[in-house]
């Protein structure tokens, strides 16, 4: 067993809450790409393309050796593919619904991965996650309005709303579950570097699989488009670039639960750029269901 974990620096602190502010501008600047003609397989191409290649190139100037093992050839491209379905239907979920409830929805994430882990590798849930599980769901059901009490719709009149959207987010926190129980069973002992950048040339392929099947890209229609486009790309790959260099250098793993706060960033930045605005008993159940992941993430082991 390993002894408590350390409080981190000020530095790494403030580090994770930029990259958690970055993705949630991303998803933000996604819809806005959305809404000017942007289809959502250009966006990932866009996004993992300039991503990937921003990664080789700081391998190749690192000089770093790539080598892959027999299980590594056959389990990283699984892992890139479950990524690419991840990116697609997350997208898919934030041109749905309102930014910050796709991300809620998605941030369910934990659940999935435990759930993966029991059914492949017979790993047990810890308690603690077993006692975050309802609360995790009481929050995402008052943060949806599943009711559709807040919306004054009723059920039915919300899931007819919502359903696709809540589908498409829940598809990807699956997927995203999956592809990290994977991960750490199987390639933990890859550079995270060299991972991602297989990842993101697997999910740029599967988003271009889709562009042709469709019959080309989809482009913004005004001006806007092409900064939201422009904008979610670097903005995902600054921060995918950050989390895979500067984090190991301050100690911090990548997945850090305080990252977990991109939510209520995203529900802040709809709130003002897009004008997406809950009632206030669903961001109620928002920062329930983002406090919970956090305290899962910042638990001591």
């Amino acid at each position: 067993m390993t002894g408590p974990s350390k409080a981190i620096s000020g530095t790494a602190f403030a580090t994770l809450l930029l990259i958690a502010l970055m993705m949630g501008a991303n998803h933000v600047a996604a819809r806005i790409a959305f809404n000017s003609g942007v289809d959502v397989a250009t966006a990932v191409v866009f996004r993992s393309a300039v991503t990937a290649g921003v990664i080789v190139l700081l391998l190749t100037l690192a000089r770093t050796q790539v080598r892959f093992t027999a299980r590594h050839k056959r389990v990283l491209p699984v892992i890139g593919l479950l990524v690419g379905v991840q990116s697609l239907c997350l997208y898919s979920a934030v041109a749905r619904l309102p930014v910050a409830l796709a991300l809620l929805a998605f941030n369910t994430y934990p659940l999935w991965t435990a759930a993966w882990a029991w059914l492949i590798y017979r790993q047990r849930p810890e308690r603690a996650l077993l006692l975050a599980m309802p609360v995790i769901l009481v929050g995402l059901g008052l943060a949806l309005d599943v009711l559709g009490a807040a919306s004054g719709l009723g059920a039915t009149g919300q899931w007819a709303r919502i359903g696709a959207g809540v589908g498409f987010a829940l598809a990807a926190a699956g997927t995203f579950g999956l592809a990290l129980v994977l991960t750490q069973h199987e390639a933990a002992d890859v550079d995270g570097r060299v991972r991602t950048a297989t990842t993101m040339c697997m999910a740029a392929a599967v988003a271009l699989v889709m562009v042709v099947s469709q019959g080309g890209f989809n482009l913004p229609q005004v001006n806007a488009g092409w900064w939201g486009l422009a904008a979610l790309t670097f903005l995902y790959g600054t921060a995918f670039t950050i989390m895979f260099t500067v984090l190991p250098k301050l100690g911090v793993v990548g997945n850090s639960a305080i990252m977990n706060v991109e939510p209520v960033f995203a529900l802040v930045l709809a709130w003002l750029i897009l004008g997406q605005s809950i009632a206030p008993v669903q961001v109620a159940g928002a920062l329930l269901v983002v406090g919970a992941v956090m305290t899962l993430g910042l638990r001591k082991r």
